[in-house]
């Protein structure tokens, strides 16, 4: 066994904290894992987990008090406690080892106050990974976890006896559970993830419909005064998400299963890190991503116009694509008609009354209570030579209007004259009889 003796006064020694204040932040921490794992263990049945030197018991789910009554009462403390795959398991094996030898075969002693008189002095017990023991324990009870937890998904990915019902429109699903994640993320924005990589599904899906029945934001968490304005503020926000921070999540998805005491960021930030190490000079599929798109009437980003075009509509009920089709508007008319805008919002005026407000924000409050968004004024206000020129200069959103066969007919039939670009390709004819030619003459002759 591995026996030590460290002496401090009690500040944190080299192996782990010590003092109970130190341990109350360190040790104490619970690490959440599905209550019921696929396959068949022993255990079940066992609702509580015993003391590993007394008879007092403790529910699973309490075993921060479990810890503290260990520490209190028998002065031992167990390091890195929330890397311990299976807490149950690992403290019934370590009660039937401290039967069969002495502790201080297994734990390291921490002497605390070795400064003061004997009588103030006391010694502590720490059990840890150091030794070799414990490392194997620890990593045997990760592995079982993970057989576990596999066993689990894969029993959820084969059943088709699977019933849901939508959080946001209350439809029923009925088969595999991916009939109803697809159609949440497909027809409501919200995505969990791809269904293969969860686990423990219901209870996934249980625990974000109490959040929502209790009026509480999924991703903000904040709790509002109804349903209809957690509805709305989960639309507007673009809040239709869990938040990515909350560990009590983690326990869903089988990425932080993988490896002893490692979280999905840290396993996705090496996988990332071994990406580029191994990535060679050779530039022929790189493509580029194009800039986000912002939002005509806030400061709402989109990777994909889609996007854009749902949020516009979702949030400040502004279908471009139906005006577009109802106007028959070509691909200039919509430049002209983004710029219009842009410069409206950008001087905080409504085009619906043209009343001028103080800020953007107040505007925007007022066109939305107003519904004049969507009261476009007539085509001759905003179809003007003046707004081809964008408002902003680094406008995405005029590079991914549609240019397509129908608007160059609709051009056609509005008598719009088309552009078309000199044949650069014959520069001496060009020199020659380029309109340019008149345009710089007749500048010489008024200077």
């Amino acid at each position: 066994g591995a026996r030590g003796e460290e002496n401090s006064d009690g500040s944190r020694s080299g192996t782990g904290g010590v003092s109970y204040e130190d341990s109350k932040d360190c040790i104490l921490e619970p690490l959440s894992l599905p209550e019921n794992p696929g396959g068949t263990t022993t255990l079940e049945g066992s609702p509580s987990v015993p003391c590993i030197f007394c008879e007092e018991h403790f529910p699973v789910a309490e075993q921060d008090k479990l810890l503290k009554h260990m520490i209190i009462e028998h002065k031992i403390v167990i390091a890195d406690v929330k890397l311990v795959a299976d807490f149950q398991r690992y403290i019934l094996y370590w009660r039937k080892r401290f039967t069969e030898q002495p502790v201080t075969d297994f734990c390291s002693v921490i002497r605390i106050n070795s400064t003061a008189p004997f009588e103030e002095q006391d010694n502590y017990f720490l059990l840890c990974d150091v030794l070799p023991e414990d490392r194997v324990l620890r990593e045997e009870l990760q592995k079982q976890r993970l057989k576990e937890i596999l066993e689990q998904q894969q029993q959820e990915r084969n059943d088709n006896n699977f019933h849901g019902i939508c959080m946001f429109c209350s439809e029923e699903f009925l088969g595999n559970r991916s009939v109803l994640l697809n159609h949440m993320a497909r027809e409501h924005a919200f995505n969990i993830g791809l269904p293969d990589n969860i686990v423990n599904c219901n209870e996934f899906l249980c625990t974000l419909q109490k959040k929502l029945d209790n009026l509480q934001c999924l991703y903000c968490e904040k709790t509002f005064r109804d349903k209809n304005t957690l509805k709305d503020h989960m639309r507007k926000k673009q809040h239709r998400k869990i938040n990515p921070k909350n560990r009590e999540y983690d326990r869903f998805y089988v990425i932080n299963y993988l490896e002893l005491g490692k979280s999905w960021e840290e396993v996705q930030l090496e996988d990332d890190r071994e990406l580029l190490d191994h990535q060679e000079d050779d530039w022929s599929d790189w493509e580029e991503h194009p800039v986000s798109a912002v939002c005509l009437f806030c400061e709402k980003q989109a990777e994909t116009i889609e996007k854009l075009y749902v949020h516009m509509e979702d949030a400040h009920e502004f279908d471009l694509l139906k005006i577009k089709s109802e106007l028959g508007l070509n691909f200039y008319q919509q430049v002209k008609l983004v710029n219009f805008i842009r410069r409206q919002i950008h001087q905080c005026r409504c085009y619906g009354c043209h009343v001028k407000f103080k800020s953007k924000a107040d505007l925007r409050t007022h066109m939305e209570e107003a519904k004049h968004i969507s009261l476009l004024p007539e085509r001759k206000t905003w179809d003007q030579p003046e707004y081809y020129f964008p408002t902003y200069e680094n406008d995405t959103l005029l590079c991914t209007l549609s240019d397509s066969e129908s608007d160059l007919t609709a051009q056609e039939q509005n008598g719009t004259v088309t552009v078309i670009s000199e044949d650069t390709s014959k520069l001496h004819a060009l020199k020659q009889s380029s309109i340019l030619n008149q345009l710089l003459l007749h500048e010489c002759l008024k200077n």
